[in-house]
């Protein structure tokens, strides 16, 4: 193992935007096992700080490799497309007005079942960004767009974390 291995190398997958989940964590409980500091407690205090820096490394490629938008921001920075959501927040106009609809039905939202209808676009919305960003990526290569879709995916997530809110406002 090598600490400047990229993410993909330590775990030994492609570097694509499509990963098999169970092999992602199948390869992480190998890695913790691997670089555990028990196993290192003969080898004295300096070893096990090192093994515990593995595990805490391994621990950051894994909670980046298994969630598909820290997945693809970071395909983005590794191809010289930074997503820079902080500081970058332009959005085709077309995607803004999706996103003031939503918003104005979250606040007008009076009961469960129109939370579940909205609920079920912005699960589709999420649905068609990842597969969006399964072509992007993994198919055409186009970084730049992709970082776009990664932005386009935060806002919708964060959007998704509010209709929970609503959720529990309403007592579902």
């Amino acid at each position: 193992m090598n600490l400047n291995d990229t993410d993909f190398e330590l775990f030994a997958v492609p570097a694509t935007f499509a990963q098999d989940r169970a092999a992602l964590d199948a390869r992480w409980k190998e890695l913790q096992r691997e670089a555990h500091p028990d196993r290192f407690a003969a080898q004295g205090a300096a070893a096990q700080r090192v093994a515990m820096q593995w595990s805490v490394r391994i621990n950051e490629a894994y909670q980046r490799l298994k969630d598909p938008v820290r997945r693809a921001s970071y395909l983005c920075e590794l191809h010289g497309a930074a997503v820079n959501a902080e500081n970058n927040t332009a959005m085709p106009s077309d995607f803004l007005m999706q996103q003031m609809e939503w918003r104005e039905a979250l606040d007008e939202v009076e009961d469960i079942a129109a939370l579940d209808k909205l609920q079920d676009e912005v699960d589709a919305g999420r649905a068609r960004a990842l597969s969006s960003l399964d072509w992007l990526i993994d198919e055409k290569g186009d970084y730049p767009a992709a970082a776009q879709q990664v932005r386009a995916l935060m806002f919708i997530e964060r959007f998704g974390h509010d209709v929970e809110a609503k959720s529990d406002q309403l007592g579902q």
